[in-house]
């Protein structure tokens, strides 16, 4: 069967509409402030993809060993005829696992891909047609709540939900209680729920991670800031703010900003908007919790989950729970 009729791409919300939207109300914000998930342009996954090889980077490698190793096992803990969901596709490299153990046990696999991005079968979704003659994909473009509606009014098998990536850990605390609020209604009760999470560690160990020596991780953060020039006719200058990341004990998460060098104005045309920055005022970009395997199974168990089995690398950086 050729690609294209194994590929579905469903329009639930369009980036561009959300993205005006949260730019005007993280920047006219007391303390400013602008989502993470903007940062994945093709610039951003560029440089992403660069991030997940530098050495002081040890999450995608670890998250992505748990997976390579145990897939098999989670598959076996899973109901048979089972569809695979990913709330945050981007790449789907790690997703491949997951949908070789399910080709090993039954015949084809449809594999829903919920991200904010249209990838308009692009050449990630293209290759892994290619490499799985029997998986259909139906890309949902939208946010995970858009993806998680759809899915919950369509009929069909057990599915597994996935989160993988630490992506949980971006969220503020009230929203990791909505968002799995969310994950539950969405569930019924022959569904699984794969969660991937970062594990607390040395604070200087994370802070490397987030603020390496090649300044990779910094380009990534001022790249937000190229994209809504791109995008909405700002003129931010890139050269007058730099990366901050750092830990913040109290609150078990690395916190991301871009610091202003110097008072500035920035015009943002678009949104007929103009906003001023004060020499050392920050926009927070981004929030990455720790957890510790209890912490997350009690935060899980009071949101109507129960925890199958805990998966973790070799030296404990990172864990998957599955959970039912």
């Amino acid at each position: 069967m050729p690609d294209q009729e194994r590929f579905t791409s469903v329009i639930l919300r369009r980036s561009e509409d959300t993205l005006a939207d949260d730019v005007r109300q993280g920047l006219t914000a007391a303390r400013k402030w602008l989502p993470c998930k903007y940062f994945y342009d093709a610039q951003g996954m560029a440089l992403f993809e660069k991030i997940c090889a530098l050495p002081e980077y040890y999450l995608t490698r670890a998250e992505t060993a748990i997976l390579k190793h145990h897939a098999g096992q989670i598959l076996q803990l899973s109901p048979r005829d089972l569809s695979l969901v990913e709330l945050g596709s981007g790449s789907s490299t790690k997703s491949r696992y997951l949908i070789e153990a399910c080709l090993a046990r039954q015949s084809e696999v449809v594999y829903y891909a919920v991200d904010i991005s249209s990838g308009a079968l692009d050449d990630g979704m293209r290759q892994l047609l290619r490499d799985y003659p029997t998986l259909r994909i139906v890309e949902l473009a939208g946010e995970f709540a858009d993806g998680l509606s759809y899915l919950a009014r369509e009929p069909g098998g057990p599915r597994m939900i996935t989160f993988l990536g630490s992506t949980v850990g971006n969220f503020a605390e009230e929203e990791i209680t909505s968002f799995l609020a969310m994950v539950r209604r969405a569930t019924r009760h022959q569904d699984r729920f794969l969660l991937g999470f970062d594990l607390i560690k040395d604070a200087a160990f994370l802070e490397a991670a987030y603020d390496d020596s090649q300044g990779i991780t910094a380009e990534f953060n001022l790249n937000l800031l190229a994209r809504l020039n791109r995008e909405l006719a700002a003129d931010f200058d890139l050269g007058a703010f730099a990366h901050r990341a750092v830990f913040d004990l109290h609150r078990s998460r690395i916190e991301m900003h871009l610091v202003s060098l110097r008072h500035q104005r920035v015009r943002i045309d678009r949104l007929a908007l103009e906003i001023e920055l004060r020499e050392g005022e920050t926009i927070h970009t981004e929030n990455c919790h720790k957890f510790s395997p209890a912490g997350m199974e009690s935060l899980l168990a009071r949101h109507g989950f129960q925890v199958l089995r805990r998966f973790t690398d070799p030296q404990d950086h990172f864990c998957l729970v599955l959970a039912a």
